[in-house]
């Protein structure tokens, strides 16, 4: 339950099927270590996975390495829908929706699919209002057991909310990214207490836990090596053991956020993440201080999408 517990931790599978991170120095796994990686995180008490139609084959590792343990959960997203033009139809865009979700359905291999979210929250309004409509539908038949929303930025968490069949959205939140402060979302959410939230790009793809100024995009008015000595800082006043722990510890400080999405695309990666989400998060004091050390930093930083080439 929001607020009684720190969040959990959610594997996040892009790595499986893509080379994917700013700082990801090893590649796409083999299938076998992919394989072996999801069975080490079930293992390790691990009991959801976040996952999309457009991560490669990352839906079939899934599927394969979870086929006989249906108790865990999976939470994919739909196609981001990119041959669909924007002045198609509704009828080519309901059965754009069904084509993706039945191909969630035999990639993961299960008969309902626990938790479906817009890849794209436009999405929710596009062609007529066609795709979330579809989507509605599939939630009552049953194929689909929730829906949600993978949102960029606080206004279409905001709008997102406003729906009554969205019951999970997975944003982007860092100990960078001031904008949920600054657009009171932490209230707003309250009026919806039974959504889960998800962050994902707790390392803004891998670079916050990285002391390499190379790994950073190149942005005017970021100043890398400045934020990793302020990072650096914070880390020892804070008694944490590296950039990785901070960074988890202020995302699981957040009495909003129900569980952390981490990718992971090998099993030392893993058995860090799982010893740093036994430590304890920050408590509120402690986060206050991250605040307040932290500059304010222009959007295009902390949106990758907005990264130069």
């Amino acid at each position: 339950m929001r607020g009684q517990s720190p969040a959990e931790l959610v594997m996040g599978s892009v790595q499986l099927g893509l080379a994917y991170g700013a700082a990801n120095r090893t590649g796409k796994p083999s299938r076998e270590a992919a394989l072996r990686l999801v069975a080490r995180a079930t293992e390790g008490g691990i009991s959801q996975f976040d996952t999309a139609r457009a991560y490669g084959d990352s839906e079939d590792r899934l599927g394969e390495a979870l086929a006989h343990k249906k108790s865990i959960r999976t939470i994919t997203k739909l196609s981001p829908l990119s041959e669909l033009a924007p002045g198609a139809s509704r009828a080519d865009a309901r059965a754009a929706v069904d084509a993706s979700i039945e191909e969630s359905l035999s990639a993961l291999r299960r008969d309902r699919l626990d938790c479906l979210l817009l890849h794209r929250a436009e999405h929710m309004r596009s062609h007529g209002g066609a795709i979330w409509e579809r989507l509605v539908e599939r939630l009552e038949d049953g194929s689909v057991l929730s829906l949600g929303v993978s949102v960029s930025s606080p206004l279409e968490a905001l709008s997102a909310l406003a729906c009554p069949d969205v019951v999970h959205l997975q944003l982007p939140f860092n100990l960078l990214d001031w904008r949920w402060r600054k657009a009171g979302f932490k209230t707003c959410l309250a009026s919806r207490p039974s959504v889960t939230i998800h962050a994902r790009s707790t390392f803004l793809q891998g670079v916050l836990a990285s002391s390499d100024v190379g790994v950073w995009p190149k942005i005017e008015g970021v100043y890398p090596q400045a934020l990793i000595n302020i990072i650096a800082g914070l880390t020892h006043q804070l008694g944490r053991e590296n950039a990785a722990d901070l960074c988890l510890a202020y995302a699981r400080g957040q009495d909003w956020i129900d569980g952390v999405v981490v990718g992971l695309e090998t099993e030392d990666q893993l058995d860090d993440n799982l010893r740093l989400f036994i430590k304890r998060p920050l408590n509120a004091d402690e986060c206050a201080l991250v605040e307040a050390r932290i500059p304010h930093l222009p959007v295009k930083l902390l949106d990758p999408a907005q990264w130069p080439k």
